[in-house]
């Protein structure tokens, strides 16, 4: 894979493919506010930006207390005699997003006692990690969730194999969280991080394996499969009616957009919607308003007790992820600097074939800005970056139109 898809980790099966507020019931359908005032307009200039980049449609909704304001631009299908607008509700993957609420369960079971931050892999996957010079027994729960286990990414699929008939061929494969596991163990990590040093987080790498893993951990201390954990835990507390685990099924429900993929070297998008969406690192689906009620949630304090709260805002520097300056990873959610404010967005982020999650939220939970593009730009770096920063920037300016 070329390095431009490194910013929140390709997770639409391309290893099988190419080798405060309280959030009620999310209605998909439901009609949003004018984009008004300072943050309306903002979003709409944001959004309108992002489409400029060459996403074929974008949609997008800040949430706060005074309401919803959601906005939209581009079409919902390229191909379509009618050229339609992306519709309002529209589902879309979260990609990495997922990686967030995979976080977030496993921190609720160390809050339960279940489970500790300083278990290692072999506590709870005996013989799971080993072979060409990996071990469990030196990868503990922090290093999987914090990414900086050393672990290989089983995302392995060199540029020549990462082409529109490589995903014909395979949109419809799915893979077990052991394949994936075992791509990943088939090279000697990255590094070995040394249990109980605090220095061995100055390594930092950005892996979906290091939740593939996570998952596995869910299973193996719950003993139900990570999907229910999701549900029981997250989407049905919530209300989050419109946030869907698929399985392996390689669909995303109506209404939606058509997915696009502009693949390395190619001048012409392909349509790439349909997908196996991977497991606990990236495969959930959902909306706009959905995925801000859980993070107003999760910010809020609703999912978390306050020490395992504090534990994922417990951040390292890292750099090269994203194209933003004083990027900082927790637990599966990051921070970086938000201007004019002296507090910061929380966020994560996430890249399928097709189409690119991203969001924010205040520290307080009281305001989120959530957004997808519908089309996945990685001809070159040049235009995977001003997409990356274009969708930044509306996350950042709406955020800050209208504080205070």
């Amino acid at each position: 894979m070329t390095d431009i898809s490194r910013r929140t980790g390709l997770t639409v099966a391309a290893a099988a493919l190419f080798t405060g507020a309280t959030a009620g019931p999310a209605g998909a359908t439901a009609a949003p506010r004018t984009p008004r005032g300072p943050r309306g307009r903002a979003l709409q200039r944001g959004v309108d930006a992002i489409r400029a980049t060459g996403a074929s449609g974008v949609l997008a909704e800040v949430h706060d207390a005074r309401g919803r304001i959601t906005a939209r631009a581009g079409v919902a299908d390229l191909d379509a005699p009618s050229k339609g607008p992306v519709p309002w509700g529209a589902y879309y993957r979260l990609g990495s997003d997922t990686k967030t609420y995979t976080a977030t369960v496993i921190l609720q079971l160390v809050g339960e006692g279940r489970l500790k931050l300083t278990d290692t892999v072999e506590r709870w996957l005996p013989g799971a990690i080993r072979g060409h010079g990996n071990d469990g027994r030196r990868i503990t729960v922090t290093n999987l969730l914090r990414q900086t286990s050393g672990l290989n990414d089983y995302i392995t699929g060199e540029s020549g194999d990462f082409t529109p008939d490589a995903y014909r061929r395979n949109r419809f494969l799915s893979q077990s969280p052991k394949e994936q596991l075992a791509v990943a163990l088939a090279k000697p990590p990255q590094w070995l991080p040394d249990v109980g040093d605090p220095a061995e987080e100055r390594l930092w790498g950005y892996s979906n394996t290091n939740y593939i893993v996570a998952g596995m951990i869910v299973e193996a201390v719950t003993g139900h499969p990570w999907a229910q954990e999701v549900h029981e835990r997250i989407i049905e507390p919530l209300g989050l009616r419109h946030t869907i685990v698929p399985g392996t099924s390689p669909y995303v429900p109506q209404p939606t957009a058509t997915g696009y993929t502009y693949f390395p070297d190619e001048t012409r998008p392909t349509e790439t919607t349909l997908g196996f969406g991977g497991g606990a690192d990236g495969c959930l689906i959902s909306t706009t308003h959905d995925h801000g009620a859980f993070l107003r949630a999760l910010l809020g304090g609703r999912l978390l007790r306050p020490a395992q709260l504090a534990a994922m805002k417990s951040t390292v520097p890292v750099r090269d992820w994203i194209p933003a300056d004083g990027v900082r990873y927790g637990l599966g959610i990051a921070s970086r600097p938000l201007a004019g404010r002296e507090a910061g967005v929380w966020f994560h982020g996430g890249t399928s074939l097709g189409c690119v999650s991203e969001a924010g939220v205040t520290p307080d939970g009281k305001t989120s800005v959530t957004g997808t593009a519908f089309t996945l730009r990685l001809d070159n770096a040049e235009t995977h970056e001003r997409q990356a920063r274009a969708s930044l920037r509306m996350v950042e300016e709406v955020l800050v139109a209208g504080a205070g």
